[in-house]
């Protein structure tokens, strides 16, 4: 059984996340990129920003789009 309300909350939240937040953006296409449908890269996202949410709340700190979301990383081609 599924909470119907969180679930609706969460699918508006990630959506305008896409929107608003390059790092919410970058994560939701790396997410394609290995396969995932928009939907599933969707819910990935918010249950990334849920468990960022809890820790936020824990921890008493403010949301770093930096820490939340850091750049993926650039692998380095060697000419051989």
């Amino acid at each position: 059984m599924k909470n119907d309300p969180l679930n609706h909350a969460g699918h508006l939240w990630a959506f305008s996340a896409l929107r608003r937040s390059p790092g919410a953006g970058a994560h939701h296409r790396r997410r394609r990129e290995v396969g995932d449908w928009h939907a599933a890269a969707r819910r990935n996202l918010f249950n990334r920003m849920i468990g960022q949410l809890c820790h936020c709340l824990q921890h008493r700190k403010l949301l770093d789009e930096n820490t939340a979301f850091p750049a993926a990383p650039v692998l380095a081609v060697s000419a051989a």
